[in-house]
Formats: structure tokens, sequence, C-alpha cells
């Protein structure tokens, strides 16, 4: 019987068409086209990590030759991370609404023309304002670069390609400092700034010409624009606090009450805000994905290990050892290497088995142990064993950092992977600001008990220097250390055993909080890996949708339907007299 059938009444049939869905996937990208898209996304990621680690070496300089203060020392890398992690959620969810080439050029040309202008700064004030707009461009291109991974590589396929990632982040944090304290020493400190101009104009370059995403459906939006008020001000009193607290005032004192104080109001309204927004900053429902609330308490411990540690490695390579600002950028590439060839080895693994968490457990398992080694550490420690925990910290953080981002991808639905993505990136780099500050102040308080401890000994080798020894003594009594390479043999010891001993307490102090990485990961769902993109998965589950819209009218109508909504609906007459024939799928409905 023909599907244009009449009912059983001898009225006429109403014809109903079922169209499949407009918007078919395109063809999966080849590993070449995909390594051309990601040449704009990995240049972007490499200006974001050049903008948080040139400048660090050469700050001394910068700030002295722009008469600031301490305070102001302090302010120009506050500034940075506190606009990154302040940003990166906002951005997140930004490209789960608008289009996601268009937000990533955009954070692009904010920084390009933020640090053009930071280069140009003639006080600490431009410069530490100019800063603040270069973070909010490296918010969005920490959060956008993965975000946009997502919609050119499946979850399977994408770890073949996590090395490149791994290594350009490994290349700035090692390469940065190496780079700032070359020009600095070279040329001049602007250039500094000027360096991720070219870079950031190419990457603009690039996108446009490589990156060819599938467009978002038009719909309604509305900005939660209180949850991005809220978010600001209770994270950035964090922050700051953190940042500030124990050297421009006490822990204890009515300055942090207020601050902490104001900090957990906000953000406790947050919470209410984010539960009634319609679109909210940070959902409050991703914490019911299990995958989503363990990988943030994962991505909190690797922040600390990535950023603290590299940040104290330097201190130690310099304090402990008398290397200078570029030697001790030399001497870290051990952590960088473990992290470029794990990360790579790893990811590719991953790709051709599809077997996941095991290594992640064992990449937080490594980290762990090379934190705890690097505890163990002394100013006259085997450089060879140094280097050995180094990369064992490297390979730990490359296994598991990239990965979580990775698993959160696969585990949320396509409509969130931004909003989870950025949420990933927001708590490392929460957790890595947080750890700075906090183990920057472990650090000062253990070398000055070391210091008071060894006060004798110390004096009496600068008093034996006579006059030579006297500005030494005008810096320590000023609370600051000279050039560690260039003091006297006799004082140079004493000093490198104070630092040596301070930086393996502050990794001692970081352990524990690698402990929670292992337990958190161990506790992540062991999902299968999706073999589709995210426009993929939209469509997929579109047509599984309209197969189902297409099913409950057929029901309705008392028509069996076979088949789904993306191959096409085939149909049978109520009376059970065999299947539709035709090349257009239609579901037939008697007239009422």
């Amino acid at each position: 019987m023909s599907t244009n059938t009449a009912s059983s009444a001898g009225r006429p049939a109403d014809t109903v068409t079922a169209a499949p869905p407009s918007n078919e996937s395109p063809a999966r990208m080849t590993h070449a086209e995909v390594l051309q898209a990601l040449t704009g996304l990995l240049l972007a990621m490499f200006v974001s990590m050049l903008a948080s680690t040139v400048v660090g070496t050469s700050l001394p300089v910068i700030v002295s030759d722009l008469g600031g203060s301490q305070t102001s020392y302090t302010w120009v890398i506050t500034a940075t991370l506190l606009a990154t992690t302040v940003s990166t959620p906002i951005w997140g969810k930004l490209a789960d609404l608008f289009n996601r080439k268009f937000l990533l050029q955009l954070a692009l040309v904010i920084f390009v023309v933020a640090s053009a202008a930071a280069g140009f700064s003639q006080d600490t004030s431009m410069l530490i304002g100019m800063r603040v707009i270069q973070g909010l461009g490296a918010g969005g291109l920490a959060a956008l670069t993965q975000i946009v991974m997502a919609d050119i590589v499946s979850p399977r396929e994408r770890g073949r390609y996590m090395g490149l990632f791994s290594g350009v982040m490994a290349l700035g944090i090692v390469g940065g400092p190496l780079l700032g304290g070359f020009l600095t020493d070279t040329i001049n400190w602007r250039w500094n700034f000027f360096v991720g101009v070219p870079v950031a104009i190419v990457a603009i370059v690039m996108l446009q010409k490589t990156l060819h995403l599938p467009a978002i459906r038009r719909r309604t939006v509305k900005i939660d624009f209180l949850g991005v008020v809220l978010l600001a001000a209770g994270v950035s009193l964090l922050l700051i606090w953190v940042s500030l607290a124990g050297t421009q005032f006490e822990w204890a004192s009515a300055t942090t009450a207020w601050m902490v104080g104001g900090a957990v109001v906000a953000l406790v309204a947050l919470v209410f805000v984010e539960l009634r927004a319609d679109e909210p900053i940070i959902p409050m429902s991703m914490f019911k994905n299990r995958t989503y609330t363990f990988s943030v308490l994962g991505s909190i411990a690797v922040g600390v290990a990535m950023f603290g540690t590299s940040v104290f490695l330097a201190q130690y390579m310099q304090l402990a050892r008398g290397a200078s600002a570029t030697q001790s950028g030399l001497m870290t590439i051990p952590m960088a290497a473990g992290m470029l060839i794990l990360s790579a080895v790893v990811g590719a693994v991953i790709t051709r088995t599809g077997v996941w968490k095991r290594y992640m457990v064992l990449g937080s398992i490594l980290f762990t142990a090379g934190l705890l080694l690097l505890s163990t550490i002394a100013y006259d420690t085997n450089f060879a064993l140094v280097s050995l925990y180094m990369f064992m910290l490297g390979a730990g953080v490359g296994m598991v950092m990239q990965n979580l981002v990775l698993v959160v991808q696969n585990a949320v639905p396509p409509e969130e992977i931004g909003v989870a993505s950025s949420g990933v990136a927001f708590f490392r780099s929460l957790g890595g600001t947080i750890g700075i500050a906090v183990l920057g102040t472990v650090l000062a308080d253990k070398v000055t008990e070391l210091l008071t401890a060894r006060q004798t000994e110390l004096f009496g080798a600068i008093a034996a220097l006579g006059d030579e020894g006297t500005p030494i003594a005008d810096g320590l009594a000023a609370g600051t250390i000279p050039a560690v390479h260039s003091l006297p043999e006799s004082v140079k010891v004493i000093i490198e055993s104070v630092y040596g001993e301070a930086v393996a307490h502050v990794f001692l102090v970081a352990a524990p909080l690698a402990l929670l990485s292992i337990v958190a990961v161990a506790l992540l769902p062991n999902l299968p890996l999706s073999n589709q993109t995210r426009h993929e998965r939209e469509l997929d589950e579109a047509g599984t949708a309209e197969a189902e819209l297409v099913g409950v009218a057929a029901a309705s109508a008392g028509v069996a339907t076979v088949g789904d909504g993306r191959d096409g609906v085939r149909t049978e007459t109520s009376d059970g007299d065999g299947p539709a024939t035709g090349e257009q799928p239609r579901v037939v409905v008697p007239a009422q």
C-alpha cells in the first residue's frame, strides 16, 4: 500500500514531510588540514604564554627605570594574572553564544594593542593599566584555543595534537624569561612588550586563512552582566588579598577582614545569581557532572605545580646555585622537556588506544613524586638529580594538564563545551595565582627564619670583608639580596644554603595539594572518548531529537516509524501493509 493512502473512511490523507536537518556535518578534516588550522591556534597560545613569562627576568630593570616602588613591582605581575583569571570563564561563556573565530581574533587584537601600549609606558601606572588589558586578551587566548580545538578535532583524535600544545606551553615557560632577559640586556626592556606583536599579527592572519569553523546556531541570548560583576569582584578581592597580605598589610588585620569578607559575600551572591540566570557565566549545574567537578580539583593542583614551581625553580637556580637570569632559564629545560615529551607520547597512545585514565593517574603520581623529591634538594645537590626531579615534575604535568580539558570536553553536552573548557582553565589559573602568592609568602618567611638563625655567621663573614661588605650589609638590612653569583664566596655560600633550604620547604608545602590531584584523577569516571567533533555531536543530538519528535507524531497518528531523523524516516501505514516507498521520507497523518 502506498504511503499516500486514504483513511478507512475514504477521505484523502494529509501528507506531512519530515525533512532531514539542513546543516549536514562537513567532511572530516584530514591530518594535514588540522595541522594547518592549528598553526594560528598554536601561535595564539604562544603569544598568551609569552605575555605571562617574558617580563619575569626583566621586571627589576623595568620598575626601576620607571621609578616604581615594591608595590608597583607586585602589581605589574598581579594585574595580568588577575585580569587573565577573571576573564577566562567570561570568554568561555561567550564562545558558547557567539562566533568563536571572531572572539579568538578579538582577543588577539586586544592583546596586540595593549602590548604595544605597554611598551610605550612612561610610568608604572600606565604599565599596570596596559597589563590589565593585556591580561583580558590573554584570558581569551587561554580559553578559546582549547574551545576551538574541540570544533575541529574529536576527543579520541585530540591526543595526537596535545603534544603540540604542551610544547608551546613549555617553550613559553622556559623561552619567555630567556628572551626577556636577552632583549633587556642587548636592546631595551620595552622590546619585552613589542616582541609578541608581530607574532600576534601573524596569528590573526593565519586564523583568518586556515581556521574554518561550523556556524553557531542563531538563538536569542542574554548576557549575565550581574554574574560578570560578582565574579570579577569576588575573585579580584581574593587574589589581591593573597598577593598583598604579609607584605602590604598583616595577614591578621582589618584590611584582611574587609577583603576576605567582601570576596565571600560576592562569591556567595554569585552562586545564587548563577542558579537563577538564563545564561550563567559559571553554570552551577556543571558541578553535578563528576568529570567536571574532579577535573576542577585536579586543575587547581596542576596550576600550583605548573606556575608556582616554575617561579620558585628559577629562584632556586639564581639564589641557591648562583646562576644568572639567562642561565636559570636554561637550567629549567628538563622540566619543559618532560612536559613536551610525555605529553606527545601519551597523547599519541590515547589516540591509538582510546585509553586515557591510567596515564592521567600515572601523571598525577609523577608530578606529586617530583614535588616531594624537589623538597629534598639543597644548594649543593648534584644537578643531575635536580634535573631528574624536574623532568618527573614536567612529565607529570604534561600527562595531566591538557587531558583534564580533553575529558571534560568529552563528558559535557556540546553546547556547554566552551564554558566547561574555560572553567578548567579558570581554576588552573586561579590555583597558579594563589599558589604563587601563598608559596611566595611561605618562601619569604622561611628565608627570614633561616637568616635570623645564621645571623651571627652571616654578619661575621660580611665584617671580614671590610669596606667591601658594607653594600652587602645595607642590602640585607633593606630586605634585598644582590645578585648571588657576584657575592664573595664566604657570603655566597651562606645565602645559597639559606635559599636552597627555603625553596625546598616551598615544594614540601605544595606537595599535599598535589596528593589531592591523585585522588581527583582517580575518581574521574572512565568514559570512552567520542569520535565526533563538537559540530558532529550537535548534529547527532539534533537528529536524535528530530527522530523522537517524528516518532511521537507518528505514534499519535497510529503510524510506526523506522530509522532516525538524520538518515531519513521510513514509514509504514497503520494497517501494517508493508514499508513505505519513495525518495523523500514522509509521515502519514490521517485527516481529522
